[in-house]
């Protein structure tokens, strides 16, 4: 059978078959799980995590990184089925960044214009750059592992898709962690190290997901 042919036999039904969805929620939850445990056992939240809730530059934070991995899990599922329509989940995963730059324009209106920079680099910039990777380490394998039960055409883009995900949920945890809270900060530092997550993602996965 000649490729094209296997690609559109595969695509007949576009939908992502409901073993590939059982399969990838358990991985998934397993991501997340393994997440968490790094999360604690490396950082731990801050001290005023529970007190910060009622700021909304806090919970901004954790509306960004989990509002990139929710859409991204519905994009990285069309992506795992050669031929099925994106829709509106290539849509979606820009929701976050524009959200982001909204949050960026109004932190710039309301700072005095000497008050940027500190804004911008913060305290922790290299700390967020090393435990975000390494926080989002397991949850890519186990996304990477969720995708070979499908048969994704373009498997760099999977792999950097699951990056995403992966650098959302470790990003999503380490923002319990982090002081800085401005999205100024958030804006610089947390996507750089979720880009380096997409990136390693894009990589192992163009030869990983291969077929």
């Amino acid at each position: 059978m000649k490729t094209d042919d296997l690609i559109r036999a595969i695509a007949a039904d576009a939908s992502p078959a409901p073993s590939l969805h059982l399969r990838f929620a358990l991985l998934l939850g397993l991501a997340v799980a393994a997440a968490a445990t790094a999360f604690w056992i490396l950082l731990g939240p801050r001290e005023d995590a529970v007190q910060s809730l009622g700021d909304l530059r806090f919970v901004f934070k954790f509306v960004i990184t989990l509002g990139l991995a929710v859409p991204a899990i519905g994009l990285v599922l069309r992506l795992a089925r050669p031929g099925a329509a994106l829709g509106a989940w290539r849509i979606a995963i820009l929701l976050s960044p524009g959200l982001l730059a909204l949050g960026v324009a109004l932190e710039l209106a309301a700072l005095p214009s000497e008050s940027w920079r500190d804004a911008l680099v913060g305290e922790n910039a290299r700390i967020c750059l090393t435990y975000v990777p390494l926080i989002g380490l397991a949850p890519l394998g186990l996304l990477l592992a969720a995708l070979r039960q499908g048969a994704p055409a373009h498997p760099m883009r999977s792999g950097a898709v699951a990056g995403l995900i992966a650098g959302g949920i470790a990003a999503g945890f380490y923002a319990a962690h982090c002081p800085d809270d401005s999205p100024l900060f958030v804006a610089v530092w947390y996507s750089i190290a979720i880009a380096m997550l997409a990136a390693l993602g894009a990589l192992i996965g163009g030869r990983l997901l291969r077929w």
